[in-house]
């Protein structure tokens, strides 16, 4: 199994991470992964992501925009 991210921009479409992607051997390195580098795809234009498995959906999209005003909560 290889655990991936698809990047997009709000509207759903693809958009290339600023962050160079990777495969993940499990779903918690993924999100281990995408909680260390959130802020930089966000800065780089990526407003959320959805987990894949082999391609295959998990969840998402999650949004990487702050809500309530505190940044970091909803990844």
């Amino acid at each position: 199994m290889a655990w991936t991210w698809r990047f997009e921009k709000a509207d759903g479409s693809e958009t290339e991470p600023a962050v160079a992607p990777e495969e993940f051997p499990t779903q918690g390195d993924a999100e281990s992964w995408i909680g260390e580098v959130w802020k930089e795809l966000l800065e780089g234009g990526t407003d959320q992501v959805t987990l894949l498995d082999d391609g295959s959906k998990v969840y998402g999209p999650m949004s990487l925009h702050a809500q309530d005003g505190y940044e970091g909560e909803n990844v």
